[in-house]
């Protein structure tokens, strides 16, 4: 009996508090749930037809890094399939992660709305994915790369040239949430480039535009000015950003390793919030 009680004890040493082995996430086989509720990754969409093949491949570096995920793709608007639609065809548990930088108009509406349209799931929304410290790696390393591709000389671990700069070229919002959410990505990505400063500028709402933030850090005695672009995927406002900038123009965040890390980050964070209880829970927003 001794024995047989200790063997029951290691046994359940080995399990969470919730009967689930240690190490075996919640919600994947051999966890809580027999399927995980299925990722839905809420792209804002766009003409640029660059954008949908972005979106896909990071999606495909979702997959790869968390095989068995159920992963669904969803657009706002512009492209296919629509998020309403995705959701229509979904049944069971769901977590919307929004493939969007900062809060505004379409994380505090548009996708809420969506989701009421879908009453026969359980649903949350997570937190866009900015600010985050994985955005301003992303952000370095396509600085990197367009230094790479110009042939600009660089210092150590960063970008520009002692005298340079920084634009981080966003879409904008009239919200004023946004502008805080992406000057703190500004930041993020001036400590991640060893103090080079990072200015936002704006390609629509309200904030200083791209053109003004690079007169802005002129004005301050910033010779080698670049614009970082702070988006997702392709598409008009990154096109029109970019042809702002005096000199070297980043592409954009696209299926970046750390952006796909990031996708899975805010969606652990949003199942690990609160039960799947009830429709439409949003979370971090």
């Amino acid at each position: 009996m001794t024995r047989f009680t200790a063997q029951l004890t290691t046994q359940l040493d080995r399990l969470g508090p919730h009967g689930v082995p240690h190490g075996v996430p919640h919600g994947v086989p051999g966890g809580g749930r027999d399927r995980p509720p299925t990722l839905v990754a809420v792209a804002h969409g766009s003409r640029d037809p660059e954008a949908l093949r972005t979106v896909n491949a990071l999606l495909d570096r979702v997959r790869a890094l968390r095989p068995g995920l159920p992963v669904r793709l969803g657009h706002i608007e512009l492209n296919r399939p629509l998020l309403t639609d995705t959701l229509a065809a979904l049944r069971g548990e769901a977590v919307l992660v929004p493939l969007l930088l900062s809060r505004g108009h379409h994380i505090k509406q548009d996708i809420p709305d969506a989701v009421a349209a879908a009453p026969h799931l359980t649903a949350r929304i997570a937190a866009p994915l900015g600010p985050d410290p994985l955005l301003a790696e992303a952000l370095h390393a396509r600085l990197a790369e367009a230094g790479r591709r110009a042939a600009v000389p660089h210092r150590t671990g960063g970008v520009l040239l002692a005298a340079g700069g920084v634009v981080l070229a966003a879409a904008g919002s009239r919200d004023p949430d946004a502008a805080v959410d992406t000057a703190r990505t500004a930041a993020l990505l001036s400590a991640r480039l060893g103090g080079v400063p990072v200015l936002p500028g704006h390609a629509s709402g309200s904030g200083p535009t791209v053109p003004e933030a690079v007169r802005a850090l002129t004005a301050l005695g910033h010779g080698r000015i670049a614009v970082a672009s702070y988006f997702t995927a392709p598409g008009r406002f990154a096109v029109q950003c970019a042809s702002a900038a005096p000199g070297l123009a980043a592409a954009p965040l696209g299926a970046h390793p750390a952006v796909a890390r990031l996708v899975l980050r805010r969606y652990e964070q949003a199942l690990a919030s609160a039960p799947l209880s009830h429709p439409a829970a949003t979370v971090g927003v």
